[in-house]
């Protein structure tokens, strides 16, 4: 049986149609209201789900999260040198190539904005923080906290946006000899492995669930980022998880988990 096939049901979705084409920033809860107010007796996790079979959303003004200074100095994409014969960027080696960026939530109340740092072979996720400004601040504390938990990658990768191209950022990268790479102008997919995790974290754990505020956020993404890199297992990486192809590298173990001796020449 599809959904919403009841003649009431029909009667609701095409009054939704009605609303969100004369109000399109409504959200489900002001749908809701202004069915209500029609003489419709629905609840709000009827009008969530229809507006989802629908795939009609508010239209609200998005976010930028990349704002290019035309007086800073963009570095050469130094990950073309890896790209396979299908194109596809390949990492062979933990902490090869670390790459970082910056994608906004919606609150109920606003936006926050998510950074995060990724090793790009095992896919876990280093460091992460929550934001209510998408300053400087924002990206070099989480490459700060990187490199003091973990050893430093040879490649750092980022968009061009003012945060990874400022002073303050690249500073960091030189101090610790770190090779700086920067996607092409437009080109998101020179930084797909970050843009995956992206894609993860919103459908299976933001678009399902509804944030009051930073607070209820951030323990929402800290279980998540738990689940991630701890049990969540990746094809790209053999079915294992993050962690285990991570510290299976940096502390030189194989895959049951013991010490694999050193080579004799």
């Amino acid at each position: 049986m599809k959904p919403f096939s009841s003649d009431g049901d029909l009667k609701v979705l095409d009054s939704i149609n009605n609303i969100y084409s004369d109000f399109p920033s409504y959200g489900y809860r002001r749908i809701h209201s202004q069915l209500l107010r029609d003489g419709h007796n629905v609840g709000k996790k009827f009008v969530k789900k229809a507006m989802k079979y629908m795939g009609i959303e508010a239209l609200y003004p998005k976010p930028k999260t990349t704002t290019s200074n035309k007086e800073h100095y963009k570095y050469e994409y130094l990950l073309k040198e890896f790209r396979d014969y299908a194109g596809r960027i390949v990492i062979e080696k933990t902490n090869q190539v670390w790459s970082t960026d910056i994608t906004y939530i919606k609150l109920e109340k606003g936006f926050v904005y998510l950074a995060a740092i990724i090793d790009w072979h095992s896919k876990k996720i280093l460091t992460w923080k929550l934001s209510n400004t998408m300053d400087i601040s924002l990206v070099t504390s989480v490459l700060n906290e990187a490199l003091s938990l973990y050893p430093k990658p040879e490649i750092f990768n980022t968009d061009q946006g003012s945060q990874y191209t400022s002073k303050a950022h690249v500073s960091i990268l030189k101090k610790h000899n770190i090779k700086i790479s920067m996607d092409g102008k437009g080109r998101a997919t020179d930084n797909i492995c970050i843009e995956r995790f992206w894609r993860s974290i919103k459908y299976e754990e933001i678009y399902l669930n509804e944030y009051i505020n930073i607070k209820s956020l951030k323990k929402a993404i800290e279980k998540y980022m738990n689940i991630y890199n701890q049990k969540r297992l990746h094809s790209a990486i053999g079915y294992k998880t993050p962690n285990e192809v991570y510290y299976q590298a940096i502390n030189n173990l194989d895959s049951k988990g013991e010490k694999l001796l050193p080579e004799v020449s």
